[in-house]
């Protein structure tokens, strides 16, 4: 398969090359062990080492469900603005999906627009089952149509989407990675029924990467997940930093306390991602949103400093004095929003035909 390619202008190696030559550790926050996953930080920008490799991403992406998913000849302004703020503050990591409607088109649009094609570190998914055991063709088509709406011509981690078929996936996409194909290979869910399923395959090594729903308020990724991922130097994504737009609805109309403030955290996006992505384990958390506005709060829990053990538990006990806190993830979600993409227009559909 022939795919487009473009010859960027800073390499992403090179951009890493440079975080990595730059990057002077930092304290980790106390009580943490100092293994796994190392924190450091290149100038102001909060980067982080993936385990398996060593190759060093900043430690805010770019989630695209829903967000970047548009009808066909929709505008998309808002959203070439959202991925021009993106990385213009820094992010580099980016995770998309062949199931997330226009996702994967609008990434590469945007950034062959951006000529920036290359400079990424793209993390995409498999959803396959084969029309019989073992048949790998169907997830190779995924990944060539992947690699052809991205633009490029090697991913650098495939994730076996919400752990569909993963014991025929996983060995696909490992051979996938010795062809050159592909760099890492993961697994993911964000739903908390299976990550005890999902843990097995990070306390067994058999990954790079995992992909794990992790927030101030849902943290049971805590009990296997994230101390595997530390122990066997897993990168750990993490989707869902704001429980689906559940936490800003929460806090609504509540300013960010004083202690946090101090601390640099000017704003409730900031003050969430980093209680996530002060934990050590954490390589990156991937909030998604179609405003560009938020995304340059995402954008600056990137800079400045990150809480320590006891800020971080300061920040939970805070969180836990907001009535119905311990609710969020029961909350309908995406509250007050609208992403009226092929995915739920599709759900319409269907909801209208069950009627």
């Amino acid at each position: 398969m022939t795919t487009p390619t473009q010859p960027p202008t800073a390499s992403r190696r090179d951009f890493l090359r440079t975080v990595s030559a730059g990057a002077a550790a930092t304290a980790l926050p106390a009580g943490f062990a100092a293994s796994g996953s190392a924190i450091a930080q290149s100038g102001d920008i909060i980067t982080r080492k993936i385990g398996k490799t060593g190759e060093i991403v900043p430690a805010i992406g770019l989630g695209t469900y829903l967000t970047f998913d548009l009808l066909p000849g929709a505008k998309r302004d808002h959203l070439r603005e959202v991925f021009k703020r993106f990385y213009e503050g820094g992010g580099r990591l980016i995770d998309t999906s062949p199931l997330y409607g226009t996702g994967e088109i609008s990434v590469g649009d945007f950034a062959s627009a951006m000529d920036v094609t290359n400079n990424l570190f793209v993390c995409n998914k498999i959803w396959s089952t084969g029309e019989f055991l073992a048949d790998d063709s169907h997830a190779r088509r995924s990944l060539d149509q992947s690699m052809q709406r991205l633009w490029r011509d090697k991913i650098d981690c495939m994730q076996v989407h919400s752990l569909v078929n993963v014991d025929q996936i996983l060995p696909v996409m490992r051979n996938w990675k010795k062809d050159g194909l592909i760099k890492h290979v993961g697994v993911t869910h964000h739903e908390l029924p299976y990550f005890n399923a999902m843990a097995q395959y990070v306390e067994r090594g058999e990954v790079d990467f995992v992909q794990v729903h992790y927030s101030i308020a849902v943290r049971q990724a805590e009990e296997r997940i994230l101390p595997a991922a530390l122990d066997k130097g897993i990168a750990v994504l993490v989707n869902m930093p704001f429980e689906k737009a559940r936490l800003f609805k929460l806090v609504e109309g509540r300013s960010v306390p004083d202690f946090a403030r101090e601390a640099g955290m000017t704003t409730w996006a900031q003050f969430f991602l980093k209680w996530v992505i002060s934990n050590p384990a954490v390589t990156a958390a991937i909030p998604a949103t179609a405003n560009p506005e938020h995304q340059s709060h995402n954008m600056a829990a990137l800079r400045g400093p990150l809480p320590d053990k006891a800020l971080r538990e300061r920040m939970l006990k805070h969180m836990e004095t907001i009535p119905g806190f311990d609710k969020v993830a029961s909350t309908p979600p995406y509250p007050g929003k609208n992403y009226p993409g092929l995915i739920r227009r599709a759900m319409a559909a269907r909801a209208a035909a069950a009627k």
